[in-house]
């Protein structure tokens, strides 16, 4: 059809004017015949010729859009004419420049995608909506499914309006309760012109935790250790008075001052591993443990090191029976300073000639997190503390009979260290007890992956 309508632009008019002569009997037919035939077989010709390289520049460019090389290398070396040759070897060239230029640009893309996925730090990308596009794994690692409750948080909501209104960087920062409690500074980068992918604002997030609570560990540790060691040091220097004055030639009251100076010496030293344990734990609070953990083996482990004190208190440990437990996402030397801090509890502050029962049970869901956990339980037979004590239990110093607490030698660190150790464990401390109930703790952890499968 396009090659009828080409013949009829080129040799539509002489053939009708040769016809129209033959038909007005100006010429003769044979006459009219040659030049018809002079007109139309060259014009046909040419219509034909353009047609069929139209149709090819068509092939060129259609293969040009798909990129598809091969097929444009077999048009290019085809045979072409005039201007239409100059055309096709046009778009030839402009192809490969394009193919050239897209490979570059997916190169760059993909080394980009490389350096914000390898970042240390958590890096989100906004798109216009002001939703997450993408997440890089630092991110992914830190928040998981938390991400959305993150940018949620009114300071950070604040920062990314205003970003988005001054198209300038905005710095806050966040306390961010989930998954953990922790610091972040937070900076919001708007991106104009905006990426590729459509992302139009950056948002990183730098963990400040373990900074800001080294600068309170300080102050906490020389507050705390000063006004738990003053007692011991005000008997130690008394003491040691006495000794150098009064009884300088009193063996018997000697013999009697250095062993209380002794005790106390010793809870010194207690205090003293207690407060620099916690303040070990509290530094990496904020980063959950990787590990895959058998707590009945830790158990077993523990309970073998209390034996003398059972004896001394005539106290029976019962042990978990279950034959097989799954195994937890934990710290084996945490977990172990767990247990020994509950048993020794139960042992010290139970009844004498009483039992301990240490339990393990697989629990989710009811009072529980939903996810598959493994409940740890240590329950005595004890005496018991009235309940509107049992919310400050897990206090730095606090206790209930302080007199009987310094008598057994408790520092008023073992619940606050178990606290903070089941919070960097993404775990769950629950505390029971009544007059006359004795104690019972339970201590839900997250099983890991391969027992969950």
């Amino acid at each position: 059809m396009r090659a009828l309508l080409l013949f009829c632009g080129i040799a539509g008019v002489p053939v009708l004017a040769l016809l129209g002569l033959w038909g007005g009997g100006l010429i003769g037919g044979v006459a009219a015949g040659v030049m018809l035939a002079a007109v139309g077989l060259p014009a046909a010709a040419l219509a034909l010729v353009w047609q069929r390289d139209t149709d090819k520049l068509a092939d060129t460019l259609r293969h040009a859009m798909l990129e598809n090389s091969k097929a444009l290398q077999r048009s290019a070396t085809e045979p072409w004419t005039g201007t239409i040759a100059r055309l096709a070897r046009g778009v030839e060239r402009l192809s490969r420049s394009l193919a050239a230029r897209a490979t570059q640009v997916e190169e760059m893309f993909r080394a980009t995608e490389a350096i914000v996925e390898r970042l240390p730090d958590p890096l989100l990308v906004l798109g216009a909506d002001r939703a997450v596009r993408r997440a890089n794994a630092a991110a992914r690692v830190a928040y998981g499914t938390d991400i959305a409750a993150v940018l949620r948080h009114p300071v950070l909501r604040g920062a990314i309006d205003l970003a988005w209104k001054t198209r300038a960087p905005q710095a806050v920062d966040l306390q961010l309760p989930v998954p953990v409690d922790r610091e972040v500074r937070a900076s919001v980068i708007f991106l104009d012109p905006p990426l590729a992918d459509g992302g139009q604002a950056l948002v990183l997030l730098s963990d400040r935790t373990r900074e800001k609570r080294v600068e309170r560990m300080r102050a906490d540790f020389v507050a705390n250790a000063s006004h738990e060691l003053r007692t011991p040091l005000s008997s130690l220097i008394g003491f040691i008075d006495t000794l150098l004055g009064p009884a300088a030639d009193d063996p018997p009251a000697q013999i009697r001052f250095l062993g209380i100076m002794a005790e106390q010496a010793a809870r010194m030293a207690r205090l003293i591993d207690d407060l620099l344990s916690l303040s070990r734990i509290e530094l990496n609070e904020h980063q959950p443990p990787s590990d895959s953990v058998d707590l009945a083996a830790v158990i077993t482990r523990v309970a073998a090191g209390f034996e003398p004190r059972l004896a001394a208190r005539r106290v029976t440990l019962v042990l978990p029976t279950e034959a097989q437990v799954p195994l937890v996402v934990a710290d084996d030397e945490q977990m172990a300073q767990v247990v020994s801090n509950l048993i020794d509890n139960a042992v010290k502050y139970g009844r004498e000639g009483g039992t301990v029962v240490v339990s393990l049970s697989t629990a989710s869901g009811g009072r529980w997190p939903a996810r598959p956990g493994l409940v740890l339980q240590v329950h005595d037979d004890g005496p018991g503390i009235a309940k509107e004590h049992l919310p400050r239990l897990t206090e730095r110093f606090y206790r209930v009979d302080k007199a009987r607490g310094r008598a057994t030698g408790g520092t008023g660190l073992g619940l606050a260290i178990v606290k903070h150790i089941v919070n960097r464990h993404r775990g769950q401390l629950l505390i029971e007890s009544g007059d006359g109930q004795g104690m019972r703790f339970s201590i839900w952890l997250p099983v890991a992956p391969e027992a969950e499968g």
